[in-house]
């Protein structure tokens, strides 16, 4: 019996590597593999301590291809743990969370498997996020028309449309989607049961049934929920026998008036390999598109999130900045803004243009149009109608200084390149020279309306 203290100890250094592994694997394999783990016994004369995962499939698979990566992440964490040991747990049961409300009956074989498996549980939010929700979700303009379709999928009301098809490039919105309408209906229908998982957990699972000759519970099972939500259904490409059991599911489902919603990262048209009538089963209803956000939408995504900061003052012009250069995928703004905010939090500091390109160098040149500082003098120069070789000269009148600077501000804003740099494009000036005109240029936007207006319009002229 592990003592209450260890245990807490225990729980919170899988906290912190389960969080690591997340960061490293990303968050489906994570959530496909790594939270289903719970922790077991530890053994203090062998420093053994026992993972269990819920069926024998994932503990085989979790073994295979992550042990070392567990193991040495847990010597880390605690020098005592000298091996980990991977298995299904004794008992084979789920994690109780999942069962709550369950009557205290005995099992049938279905109801077993259904309790070992990590996703097909009869809980209506099994396997969805609690984060994820219509409240936390941002709506705009490149993506009202899927927002609107997904609430009609979770109202009390038949659906005109079904199945609905979710289809957004990777990082705009189509998974949070997917856990908020599965909310959604558990709210407007209590005792719903919903089934959200992968594409890839359904072949995984569908897989596993025919292995362990347990098809009949596996289709009994399935097609017992309410609302099936399958994400990246562009997985299931090329898997003939999956295919056909997703196809029979789907028929099952819609005869009976349940609801399917799937997610994919390509028209139903664009997905290759795809038997013929599964296609038309996938595009029969409403196919919503979920197009890359703009920059008012990443603007209203940062404010939003920025509300979960409390006390935390970022700075306009940061906000600005971020929406206007993280412009690939909601999923990349959103982290970069949590990243650059926690770094601030955790050394003190405030959080600063400065910062902003300090911390996040992978994010922005990831990110960034390769915009030229040679590019940036010629359309200030164009703006402010000044001759081009000003931005080298030495003149100090304010009609040259001011576009200077602000060209110089800009070149630290859209590229890369370090104050040392910049300076030398601007006729070999000293990095000092730099970063004056870039803090001021900042200052100036945040009390002078017009300067802010004319660094807008640069911005746009460049980043069309």
């Amino acid at each position: 019996m592990i003592e209450d203290q260890e245990a807490l100890d225990l729980a919170a250094d899988w906290a912190d590597i389960s969080q690591g592994l997340k960061k490293d694997l990303g968050p489906q394999l994570h959530a496909q593999w790594i939270k289903p783990i719970q922790l077991g016994s530890f053994c203090k004369e062998t420093g053994t301590l026992d993972l269990f995962l819920p069926t024998e499939f994932s503990a085989n698979w979790v073994a295979d291809r992550f042990a070392d990566r567990l193991s040495l992440a847990w010597k880390i964490a605690r020098s005592e743990v000298r091996q980990v040991r991977i298995t299904v747990h004794p008992r084979r049961r789920s994690m109780p969370e999942l069962r709550v409300g369950a009557a205290p009956t005995a099992p049938s074989r279905a109801a077993t498997l259904a309790a070992t498996s990590p996703v097909m549980v009869d809980s209506a939010l099994s396997g969805l996020d609690p984060s994820l929700t219509f409240a936390e979700f941002v709506s705009g303009s490149a993506n009202v028309l899927a927002v609107n379709a997904a609430q009609r999928m979770a109202a009390i009301e038949a659906p005109q449309f079904s199945p609905l098809y979710l289809k957004g490039s990777t990082g705009q919105g189509k998974t949070h989607l997917l856990h908020a309408i599965g909310h959604a209906f558990a709210a407007n229908k209590p005792g719903a049961r919903i089934f959200y998982c992968s594409a890839e957990r359904f072949m995984i699972e569908f897989v596993q049934a025919m292995r362990s000759n347990e098809m009949i519970e596996f289709k009994s099972r399935l097609r017992g929920f309410d609302m099936l939500l399958v994400d990246d259904i562009q997985f299931i490409i090329g898997k003939a026998s999956t295919q056909e059991e997703f196809l029979h599911t789907i028929d099952a489902l819609m005869s009976a008036g349940k609801r399917l919603v799937v997610a994919a990262d390509r028209a139903p048209q664009a997905l290759d390999g795809v038997e013929q009538r599964l296609l038309s089963r996938l595009s029969m209803g409403l196919v919503a598109d979920i197009q890359p956000a703009d920059i008012e939408l990443r603007r209203k995504i940062l404010e939003h999130r920025l509300a979960r900061f409390g006390n935390t003052q970022v700075p306009s012009d940061v906000v600005e900045f971020l929406a206007r250069t993280i412009n690939r995928n909601v999923r990349e703004l959103v982290g970069g803004l949590n990243k650059l905010i926690a770094y601030a939090q955790l050394t003190g500091q405030p959080v600063s243009l400065q910062l902003a390109e300090e911390q996040l160098t992978d994010i922005l040149s990831a990110n960034r149009r390769r915009i030229t500082i040679d590019e940036i003098q010629r359309t200030v120069c164009q703006f402010y109608r000044v001759d081009r070789t000003e931005m080298a000269s030495k003149r100090r009148a304010r009609a040259v200084v001011r576009p200077r600077q602000v060209a110089m501000y800009l070149a630290k804003v859209l590229t890369p390149r370090s104050y040392p740099e910049i300076g030398r494009k601007f006729g070999g000036r000293d990095h000092s020279t730099v970063i004056h005109a870039v803090r001021l240029i900042e200052e100036l936007r945040a009390r002078d309306a017009d300067m802010d207006g004319d660094v807008r319009t640069l911005l746009r002229q460049l980043e069309d």
